[in-house]
């Protein structure tokens, strides 16, 4: 993902550097590009299931987490699911302090922080070496979450988006088919019949919310109400190294300075979440912009029949407002 451009700046040379070479984004679509989802009040997806899933432990953070608190506020009942262990997952440039070790206990403690602070019932870890998923068996792989949308039953995923382009991370889009494959699989009762043996009964996947690098935006989602939350989920990623302390870095830098920013206020506390939500949420506060939100994120939305997996929803509109009572 971007992480590596992102990050990988922020600390070189100094922290003070960042301010002076801005993050490359996307251009965001234009507002008659893409349907524009609003918060909506009430719970009106009470009973449904969220899957969102990850290859790292700051992907869902950095790319959707808005939408993902935004989804369990309206009702659902959200899951939370880390591919890797984040072996290799320090983030470049910022020498993230420790052992291989160490990094894979950082990141499953800051991917449990991750799941609470957005709300979510339960996270999984399937603990695949980091950068090392290109080797896994891909029917392993969509065999284990077939079981979770099963078991879950879930009705809505989000995850990185399999037909994207410019990926370069292995782990991204080989998570990424396994889902889409998963998502379909899951709903056949002759795909893994012995799952059944176990109580679990097929379960289509409805929709899905694909994230990129450079997305195919088809749906933007105002996050403004969440970004509190957002700015939390990332301030949790401390093992991975993205923005969590980089507030208080640079205002302890520039106290050796005798020199403060206003911005970064009187505690570390206050530093690192200003920080996040001034550089980090950069973004996701432009893209707002676009659609005369104060924040939001992208996605290549896919809506329910669209796959060809369920019956086309424009049939059961159709039932629902023609059907009448039979003899």
């Amino acid at each position: 993902m971007f992480r590596r451009n992102f990050f990988g700046n922020l600390i070189a040379g100094s922290a003070l550097a960042q301010l002076a070479h801005p993050t490359q984004q996307q251009r965001p679509p234009a507002a008659s590009e893409s349907f524009l989802e609003r918060p909506v009040s009430g719970q009106p997806h009470k009973g449904k299931v969220l899957l969102a899933l990850q290859a790292h432990a700051d992907d869902i953070p950095l790319m959707a987490a808005g939408t993902v608190a935004k989804l369990v506020e309206e009702g659902y009942t959200g899951y939370l699911v880390r591919a890797t262990n984040d072996d290799m997952g320090d983030a470049p440039g910022l020498g993230t302090p420790g052992t291989i070790g160490e990094n894979v206990l950082g990141n499953e403690r800051d991917t449990a922080e991750v799941a609470r602070i957005l709300g979510c019932q339960k996270h999984f870890d399937l603990n695949y070496n980091n950068h090392r998923m290109a080797e896994v068996s891909l029917n392993e792989l969509i065999c284990r979450l077939i079981f979770l949308v099963r078991l879950l039953k879930v009705d809505t995923v989000i995850c990185w988006d399999p037909w994207a382009h410019d990926e370069e991370n292995p782990d991204h889009y080989t998570l990424a088919r396994a889902v889409e494959a998963a998502c379909w699989m899951a709903g056949r009762a002759h795909d893994y019949p012995e799952q059944f043996a176990a109580g679990l009964e097929p379960k289509t996947v409805q929709d899905k919310y694909y994230f990129a690098r450079r997305p195919e935006v088809t749906r933007i989602v105002d996050i403004s109400g969440q970004i509190d939350q957002k700015v939390e989920a990332n301030r949790a990623n401390v093992a991975k190294g993205p923005a969590g302390h980089l507030g208080s870095r640079l205002r302890a830098e520039l106290a050796k300075r005798h020199q403060r920013l206003p911005l970064l206020g009187d505690d570390d506390l206050t530093a690192d979440r200003n920080y996040i939500r001034e550089f980090v949420m950069a973004h996701s506060r432009e893209l707002g912009r676009q659609y005369g939100v104060e924040y939001a994120e992208a996605f290549h939305y896919v809506e329910p029949g669209a796959s060809g997996a369920d019956r086309d929803s424009r049939i059961d509109a159709y039932v629902k407002e023609n059907a009448v009572p039979s003899k």
